[in-house]
């Protein structure tokens, strides 16, 4: 009885069996495939395996898979033939897999691998966000079209949403993904991911155990993103992000050792809901002993005694102990590049290497032995540009600090790179020296500096509502213009460049009755093999109500100016080479007729010809977006004492007699400060002052050359050359004048003295070749006078506000601030408090406004 059902139990496997194996396509010649039993299995030989179903997979790639091949023996039934199918389902690629016997002919048998493919992915629909959310999402999705849906590619797509909007502080992110079949693809599906951001989760408390030497306070701080959510907490988004947590930890303990605690630790800590949108965070810390730095000797030193070395590293006996500080001083890493490491690099050992080892620990105190390493001098071999593809070579090597026979410097490398930044023709972010070509047998060294071109030239292309008048402009500057080329067809792509010249072209006119044009070129390199700058200008300006009014109109006015100018510059080695003296002779002419807005006199010609020196040192470190450094100008602008000589009696003199020949000496400085405070926040700190004085008591003030105060301090309509423009956010243009003086912003002839002071701190929104945005906020004052009798610069008009700058290679600077001024302006209710300014191609280099 067992063995009966023994037997029939084998036939119902057998035929269980290759019901999926097969048996619905066998050739009617071929061996019946009933007659297989597992109670007789038996050898054969695969004759051929084709494969059936497939629409995207290689039949040769599932064969091997299936790990069988043509010509191998095969038991049957047995095991081999479930392996087949085992094989296959464990790729996860199909919904279902047959191996049938196509035909059987003595003892070779005829397979097929039959597979029903699973379907792909023909796109994604995201749903629940934003359009902007959507395509940055996409992005991190694009690589899934095309590929197999399953559950590998469902887990996947739902943890890069989930992580890309924890990123963003949305930590409760839900995702359900359904499937639809594509109607246009049976063998595709899209998937229509439903995303529920909920809100943003926010930091409650974070809580400290373990820290005595530390408040809880000071730990809080040490953490640089990971902020409660406190009304105090101005920085910081208060978001609880997990990558920038695992990073504030690591901070904590960088900061814990810094303060001398170099066993500090975090021993666990743990995040938990509080509310649906809070989080609260404990670090449990063990804080250990505060050591200090003992005796500190030096090995390997053979260029410099351990004196000098001392005298740079600056860590003495007693002093807390911080290997952060340590690494700093001895490798690089402080602001002003006095440290060990660069006292070697700027001394040619371009291979120096040094190790601190700590010798002894003895109760709270830490020996040390600096170990190193000098190796040779180094001196340039070649030094060359790659990825200048606009600008020529010799532009960017002549203003190169790195000459070929000179020793290796670092400094010098650094220099170098601030001054290709100077150019404003390469992208600041991109230009990177790379020391190449390093020969120990001979003690040289290549250096390649690696640029990137970037749009330079400028539009300036604008409308605007002036003086009761619509006003129009265009202004072209080519940054890297090339003379040389004017007449080579070639090397107009548009217009010959390359040369490092500048040519600026600017007109603005409403019409008849207002007009400014001007022309600047400028070359930095006059004959181009010295730094002897040269600067050509020229401009036009008339404004009139001649063709509205007849000449013996009380309302006719009609003024024109015309100027020339000529400078040359040389840069100086001493005091140190970032000084610059300039020379510029300039010669103006005016023409008033009944032109009684914003000068002394209404009638008359005038001629003003000035020479004026300008002694200034400009370290910034970017022309843009300066983080460093400082740009100080002292100008003395004087015209020839024409009183002394042309035996006018000013007693009696006329206007027009008084004011035909300008005479003046005119004293500015001029000076800004760069200050990194934390990370990319900067502090610029500036004050400017400007006098302009008389020769003869007779003759009196000039009615030129003055100072305005007040507003965005742009060059537009509302002014005419003759004037100098200083803006003061937060009061209308022109509207600080002197106490008493009887003007106001609509007739103010400006002011022979004044003084502005301002802090602005600033932070980088965008960094990159196309676009520069930066945030900032302010605060400064300033004021004018007619005498030193009543200068007092503690006497100022004050405002606070914020700001951004826009920079686009194509506009130039572009700014809007508003400004809150806090002292009234007599006579004008409207002149302070909220004031929007708007400014357009303000200076670059750390320029003044």
């Amino acid at each position: 009885m067992n063995k009966l059902f023994l037997a029939i139990l084998f036939s119902l496997i057998s035929t269980a069996t290759f019901a999926q194996i097969g048996g619905s396509r066998l050739n009617k010649s071929s061996i019946p495939v009933d007659s297989l039993s597992y109670l007789n299995p038996k050898d054969y030989i695969i004759g051929d395996i084709t494969v059936a179903g497939t629409k995207y997979l290689d039949k040769d790639v599932l064969i091997q898979i299936a790990k069988i091949s043509k010509g191998d023996k095969i038991n049957l039934p047995g095991e081999a033939s479930a392996n087949v199918l085992k094989n296959m389902w464990a790729q996860g690629l199909f919904d279902d897999v047959q191996l049938n016997i196509t035909r059987m002919n003595a003892d070779t048998v005829y397979l097929e691998l039959y597979v029903t493919e699973r379907p792909r992915l023909s796109r994604l629909r995201l749903n629940g966000i934003r359009k902007g959310e959507v395509e940055d999402v996409q992005k991190k999705l694009n690589d899934k079209t095309g590929k197999i849906v399953n559950e590998n590619l469902l887990s996947t797509t739902t943890a890069i949403v989930k992580k890309h909007f924890n990123e963003k502080g949305y930590m409760n992110t839900t995702v359900d993904i359904k499937q639809q079949r594509d109607p246009a693809d049976s063998n595709s599906v899209i998937l229509n991911v439903n995303i529920d951001k909920k809100q943003k989760v926010k930091i409650n408390e974070v809580i400290f155990e373990g820290n005595k030497a530390f408040k809880s306070k000071k730990l809080k701080g040490y953490l640089g993103k990971t902020k409660e959510k406190k009304f105090y907490n101005i920085f910081g988004s208060k978001k609880f992000k997990q990558d920038q947590y695992e990073e504030d930890k690591q901070g904590l303990i960088e900061k814990m050792q810094a303060k001398g605690y170099r066993d500090a630790e975090i021993l666990s800590d743990s995040v938990w809901k509080h509310d649906e949108n809070t989080v609260n965070v404990k670090i449990k810390v063990y804080e250990g002993h505060k050591y200090y730095f003992g005796n500190i000797t030096y090995a390997g030193n053979a260029r410099y005694p351990a004196t000098t070395l001392d005298k740079i590293l600056r860590i003495k006996k007693g002093d807390v102990f911080s290997e952060e500080e340590l690494s700093k001083r001895l490798n690089g890493g402080t602001p002003d590049g006095s440290d060990i490491n660069s006292l070697y690099l700027d001394d040619g050992y371009l291979t120096f290497n040094s190790e601190a080892v700590q010798t002894r620990i003895y109760n709270d105190t830490i020996d040390l032995n600096i170990r190193i390493y000098e190796g040779a001098q180094y001196t340039i071999n070649r030094v060359m540009v790659r990825g200048n593809e606009v600008t020529n070579d010799k532009v960017v090597l002549r203003e190169l600090a790195t000459k070929p026979g000179q020793k290796f410097s670092k400094a010098l490398i650094v220099r170098s790179t601030r001054q290709i930044t100077q150019l404003g023709n390469f992208d600041e972010q991109k230009i990177e020296p790379k020391p190449t070509n390093i020969n120990p047998n001979d003690g040289t060294v290549d250096i390649i500096y690696n640029v990137v071109e970037k749009p330079s030239d400028q539009i300036e292309l604008s409308g605007g509502f002036g003086g009761g008048q619509l006003v129009g402009t265009l202004g072209l500057t080519f940054n890297n213009f090339s003379v040389r080329n004017l007449f080579n067809g070639k090397a107009y792509k548009p217009l010959p460049k390359g040369d490092g010249q500048k040519l600026s072209l600017r007109g603005q006119a409403n019409g008849k009755n207002y007009q400014n044009f001007s022309f600047t070129f400028s070359e930095p390199w006059l004959g181009g093999k010295k730094p002897i700058y040269f600067s050509l200008s020229a401009y036009t300006q008339l404004s009139s109500t001649g063709q509205f009014y007849a000449k013996d109109n009380p309302l006719y006015n009609y003024l024109r100016i015309n100027g020339v100018g000529v400078t040359l510059g040389k840069r100086l080695n001493w005091p140190d080479n970032y000084f610059q003296l300039n020379y510029s002779l300039n010669f103006d002419h005016y023409t008033l007729d009944n032109f009684r807005q914003g000068f002394l006199f209404a009638n008359g010609t005038s001629y003003n010809i000035k020479l004026t020196q300008e002694f200034s040192r400009n370290s910034v470190d970017a022309p843009i977006y300066p983080t460093s450094g400082s740009n100080i100008k002292f100008t003395l602008q004087v015209t020839p004492p024409y009183s002394l000589f042309n035996n006018t009696n000013y007693r009696i003199a006329t206007p027009e007699e008084r004011y035909r020949f300008v005479e003046y000496h005119k004293w500015k400085f001029d000076a800004q400060w760069f200050t990194k405070i934390a990370g990319k926040l900067v502090l610029m700190s500036q004050t400017r002052f400007g006098f302009i004085g008389s020769y003869n008591k007779l003759v009196g003030p000039s009615p030129f050359e003055r100072f305005k105060l007040g507003g965005d301090g742009m060059a537009t309509y509302q002014f005419l050359q003759g004037s100098e423009i200083v803006a003061l956010r937060g009061y209308q243009n022109f509207s600080i004048v002197p106490q008493g003086s009887g003007y106001n912003s609509d007739n103010n002839p400006g002011s022979p003295i004044y003084n502005k002071f301002t802090l602005e701190m600033r932070y980088p929104v965008i960094a990159s070749q196309s676009a520069t945005i930066f945030l900032l906020t302010f605060a400064e004052g300033g004021n004018t006078w007619n005498n030193f009798r009543d200068y007092n610069p503690f006497n100022i008009r004050r405002s606070v506000g914020v700001g951004a700058r826009i920079f686009l290679p194509i506009f130039g600077l572009l700014g809007l601030d508003y400004g809150y001024g806090f002292d009234k302006i007599p006579g004008l209710p409207q002149a302070n408090k909220g004031q929007f300014h708007f400014s357009i191609a303000q200076s670059l280099s750390g320029g003044f406004n």
